[in-house]
């Protein structure tokens, strides 16, 4: 039971400081209010943090749209990672391509010249299928696992710790109106006889410690904005392996289709012989 009633307390507690801090920002928008400032490296590291969060998340998703062209497929694929959740095989349209060549090869005849075509093409598209299904795994696993763990990591953590420190600095501004406003009405009797310098000391020790605490959170935020900022710059390493893949699946693509040409050929000639 008590610790029922404490987490009501608690509860009651957050709700009416998140209710103080919206009205406050309210305030300073509507009347332009004075609140305090971060220096000026640390507002130029949030900007950076900003710009590598925003791309990211643009090269994550269009780096999706590549591998996972289905975008039915990309919103089953984000679903079941999400609730750790293998996902299915699935045939690509090149796979696909390659075993309906390869029935329509032997519907027709392996021993006439379209059948026996059809299914060269055919082993051939399955094979350029299995070599694309080796690079999507691949580019994961060097390139979009990694990003997508710096915003799950480093993006995350920063993000937290900006919003914490907005709300040390709404804190330490609402101690420094009312230390402002007890100054000013320190000839003003109060209603419960409180020395009003008493008041002025209470604000006083507010602002202090209100002060501490923003002032230890801007030394935080500026460390994770650091870590995050670093994290990024080693992407370079990640890009590198994706090129890697890329280059690998393009010259084995490459390959497999000049072994088909000269395939191709061969059968062309034997059928030429044959008439």
């Amino acid at each position: 039971m008590m610790d029922f009633d404490f987490n009501v307390k608690k509860l009651v507690g957050e709700a009416g400081s998140f209710i103080t801090r919206a009205v406050q920002m309210t305030e300073e928008v509507l009347y332009a209010g004075e609140k305090t400032t971060v220096d000026p490296h640390l507002e130029k590291l949030c900007r950076q943090a900003d710009t590598a969060k925003n791309w990211t998340q643009r090269i994550i998703k269009d780096t999706d749209a590549v591998l996972v062209p289905n975008p039915g497929y990309r919103v089953e694929d984000y679903v079941l990672d999400k609730i750790d959740k293998k996902r299915p095989p699935r045939q690509s349209n090149v796979e696909s391509l390659g075993q309906g060549m390869i029935e329509a090869g032997t519907d027709f005849g392996p021993s006439s010249a379209y059948g026996s075509m059809l299914i060269k093409v055919g082993q051939t598209e399955l094979k350029l299928g299995q070599t694309e299904r080796e690079f999507v795994n691949s580019a994961c696993v060097a390139f979009v696992n990694p990003l997508n763990k710096f915003m799950d990591t480093e993006v995350r953590n920063v993000t937290r710790e900006r919003k914490i420190l907005e709300n040390k600095r709404l804190d330490l501004d609402a101690a420094k109106n009312k230390l402002r406003k007890a100054r000013n009405m320190h000839n003003t009797p109060t209603k419960d006889g409180t020395d009003p310098r008493v008041l002025i000391q209470q604000a006083e020790s507010e602002v202090i410690t209100s002060q501490a605490e923003f002032n230890g959170q801007v030394n935080l935020v500026r460390t994770e904005l650091e870590v995050m900022l670093n994290a990024r710059d080693r992407h370079v390493e990640n890009l590198k392996a994706l090129v890697a893949a890329q280059t690998s699946f393009y010259e084995r693509c490459s390959q497999q289709m000049l072994e088909l040409n000269r395939d191709l050929l061969s059968v062309s000639k034997n059928c030429n012989n044959c008439s």
